[in-house]
């Protein structure tokens, strides 16, 4: 099977893997909007009515992902040569404001009901639900978690943030109830309002990550360490500088200047090269990789180095 054949199927299969985990986050917070709409119709708790919003955005954004996702699988075409990835980047900007809108809702919500505290009612069912949106989302968080592992991808990681979050959510709702149930009905108004907080930190990650993505930062410093690591490993490499790296969705671009003997001939620095890009895309499986061949002798302009 041919090299081409091999990247082809790895596409395909991102392809499957992403889009199987924007259907299962859909699916997902789906039955628990319904589940906690149900069970906030009865109860009247705002606590509860926090952890609603938060999965209404949770499908909202899932749906944004989904589209997203779609999006950035686009093969690189004409107008867009390096591919469809910042689609992604996007798509976590768009789900950051989705999340900052619900907190400051849910701040003015519980501000309200801090000042006027309301008694929870029917909280057994509440505190039911919660079990059944933690152990879902558990499961959902289980997918994700191997979508990343394989795909590395911005939306998918996005998404299973605010995930995340919502099993500390899940948590202190109960919590919440529990509290309430017992008469303390004001720790339910001081619980949603911890959760909005909450919920703007996450927000605030998102943001960092897209923004990262979109300003086309520079991978990681121990990454870069692996890549230089891996191109000096060549026995007939001499050097290399001029570094430059970023990620784009579940595209990772590596561009260098690699150093090489005078005397070597064009086909066997050619081949030097292949063979540099060979062992980079062991470790960062699917990457755009361009190397540009410099003659040692030549390598003394020190400005070429300042990125290195």
């Amino acid at each position: 099977m041919t090299e081409s054949s091999h990247l082809a199927m790895g596409t395909e299969e991102t392809a499957r893997l992403m889009r199987l985990a924007t259907y299962a986050s859909i699916s997902v917070a789906s039955v628990l909007i319904v589940a906690k709409l149900v069970a906030w119709g009865m109860s009247d708790s705002i606590s509860l009515l926090a952890t609603l919003i938060d999965s209404v955005l949770d499908a909202l954004a899932s749906l944004i992902n989904l589209v997203a996702v779609r999006h950035a699988l686009t093969p690189a075409d004409k107008e867009h040569r390096f591919g469809h990835g910042k689609a992604e980047a996007l798509a976590g900007l768009s789900q950051s404001m989705f999340i900052a809108g619900s907190a400051g809702f849910l701040l003015l919500e519980a501000g309200r009901r801090i000042i006027n505290p309301t008694p929870v009612e029917a909280p057994g069912i509440g505190i039911l639900v919660m079990v059944f949106s933690i152990f879902a989302t558990m499961l959902l968080l289980g997918v994700q978690n191997h979508v990343i592992r394989k795909t590395n991808s911005t939306a998918i990681k996005a998404d299973a943030m605010h995930y995340r979050v919502d099993l500390l959510v899940n948590g202190s709702v109960i919590l919440a109830l529990w509290l309430s149930a017992r008469g303390w009905s004001e720790f339910d108004a001081l619980f949603a309002f911890a959760i909005a907080v909450y919920i703007l930190y996450s927000a605030w990650g998102i943001i960092r990550l897209s923004y990262d993505q979109l300003m086309d930062r520079e991978l990681p410093d121990e990454q870069r360490e692996a890549i230089k690591q891996r191109v000096l490993q060549h026995q007939k490499v001499r050097g290399l500088h001029d570094l430059r790296s970023r990620h784009s969705g579940v595209m990772t671009f590596i561009q260098l200047h690699l150093e090489l003997d005078d005397d070597l001939s064009l086909l066997e620095a050619h081949k030097i090269s292949d063979e540099v890009e060979m062992s980079l895309l062991k470790v960062f499986p699917g990457s755009e990789i361009i190397i540009h061949i410099d003659p040692q002798s030549v390598v003394g302009d020190e400005s070429m180095k300042d990125f290195n």
